[in-house]
């Protein structure tokens, strides 16, 4: 795998400066056609995806997902995707089944770059933001692994 200059290693210490939180702040900003979160901070944007443990263990896991929850799982896997495109410079579609399967699959071309079981989604939240951007990126570099070894799928 190549080493990318964005990489949560090299980047800045602050996470709002991270390659991962930056697409996921940009994701949500787009999403903003009203204005209503002008004006709210990067960061403030970006406060429901934190849940600390004992948050996360006082959170119910039966029945249907939320939907804000359910909102919240695919812009996070949005930015995976887009986090891929930009550093395959290949389409990158992210798949989620939050009703049936639990299940996430980012295709890249024809090859089915990523699959997650996405077990206990009810609790879905990191500890961090840098967290949050630390497990973005591996799961990016885990369909980078994928893409780099099955290139000619991946351009099909």
């Amino acid at each position: 795998m190549h080493a990318d200059p964005n990489s949560v290693a090299t980047a800045a210490t602050r996470p709002e400066e991270l390659p991962f939180v930056k697409v996921m702040i940009g994701l949500i900003r787009a999403e903003d056609s009203y204005g209503a979160w002008e004006r709210k901070s990067d960061l403030d944007l970006l406060d429901e995806f934190v849940v600390s443990a004992q948050e996360r263990q006082a959170i119910p896991t039966v029945g249907e997902p939320d939907p804000d929850l359910m909102h919240r799982v695919q812009q996070y896997y949005r930015a995976v995707g887009l986090r891929i495109e930009q550093r395959t410079g290949l389409m990158a579609s992210p798949t989620i089944d939050l009703r049936r399967e639990n299940r996430l699959f980012i295709t890249v071309g024809k090859l089915v770059a990523l699959v997650k079981s996405l077990k206990d989604v009810h609790q879905f939240g990191f500890d961090s933001l840098t967290a949050l951007a630390v497990e973005g990126e591996t799961a990016v570099d885990q369909a980078l692994a994928a893409v780099e070894a099955f290139p000619d799928v991946a351009r099909a």
